[in-house]
C-alpha cells in the first residue's frame, strides 16, 4: 500500500484539499478497507452476505428492466 500525499501550496484552500484527500481515500479503498478489518467475520458469514448482496442487485435490475419495458 502506498502513502497518499497532496502538495498544497499556501494559496489552495484547506477545503479543496480535503476534499481531494477524501477522493484519493476513495479511489485507493482505504475506507472500506478500515471497515472491513474493524470486525472479524467467518469465511462463512462472509459469503452469506455477499449472495446476499448478489440477489438483491439482481432483483434490483430486473426490477429496473421490467419497470422500463411496455411489454
Amino acid at each position: 500500500m502506498s502513502t497518499i500525499q497532496i502538495s498544497i501550496d499556501d494559496r489552495f484552500p484547506a477545503e479543496k484539499a480535503i476534499k481531494k484527500f477524501k477522493r484519493l481515500c476513495d479511489a485507493y479503498g482505504i475506507v472500506k478497507e478500515y471497515r472491513a478489518r474493524q470486525e472479524y467475520k467467518k469465511p462463512s458469514v462472509k459469503m452469506k452476505e455477499k449472495l446476499e448482496n448478489a440477489e438483491k442487485r439482481r432483483h434490483k435490475t430486473d426490477s429496473r428492466s421490467r419497470r422500463t419495458t411496455k411489454y
